[in-house]
């Protein structure tokens, strides 16, 4: 009984080495909460150019389609990527450090593939929607490919990005139905989804 046992313990132990080199499980759940608390003060900020005070949520902005006003919000969500990026980089690292991991190996590079197709082509599109002035599908398509590159993605880590991917979807088909609410939907999206996302990863795999 004890050899039988002793060979369900190694194979065990095989399983979980070959999940470890297979999968990337350095992400940091508090980068996620960040994100989120990034994304929300974004939206925030983005209401205020937008609306604040002259029209309600909801109505045609106060800021007309200037150069000025799009450079404008374009910083801002600049802003908030890198301090997203920045942070999730700094965070995963360490998480990685204390495990004895590297963080930049195989799988973190193929993760980047992963990602990168989605966001890179949603990225494009956005930019020839801001060209054409096609402002209310920018937050749709921000959800949409974000959400399609964290599916893609969840083959390689933890099934919770594939579930933050699916309700990514979920938001911003909802949000191309009601173009006019589409900051609501991105805040929700990137800000409360991702505090909520990151605050079950840190309890079930960071503590």
């Amino acid at each position: 009984m004890k050899q039988t046992h002793d060979y369900q313990h190694d194979i065990a132990s095989i399983r979980a080495a070959m999940e470890r080199s297979s999968k990337f499980l350095s992400l940091s759940g508090l980068s996620g909460v960040m994100a989120g608390v990034y994304a929300l003060a974004g939206a925030g900020m983005a209401y205020y150019l937008l609306y604040y005070p002259q029209a309600p949520y909801g109505s045609q902005p106060h800021i007309p389609a200037t150069q000025a006003g799009i450079i404008r919000l374009l910083i801002l969500a600049f802003i908030v990527l890198i301090l997203s990026i920045g942070t999730a980089i700094v965070m995963s690292y360490r998480k990685a450090k204390r495990a004895g991991n590297s963080i930049w190996n195989t799988t973190s590079r193929q993760l980047l593939v992963l990602l990168g197709v989605p966001l890179i082509t949603g990225g494009l599109l956005i930019i020839t929607f801001i060209i054409n002035e096609y402002f209310g599908l920018i937050a749709p398509a921000c959800l949409v490919f974000y959400g399609l590159a964290l599916v893609n993605a969840s083959s390689i880590t933890v099934k919770e990005i594939g579930y933050l991917g699916f309700s990514q979807l979920i938001l911003g088909l909802f949000a191309a139905l009601l173009p006019g609410y589409g900051l609501i939907f991105w805040g929700v999206g990137f800000g409360v989804l991702h505090i909520i996302y990151g605050t079950v990863m840190h309890y079930r795999y960071d503590s």
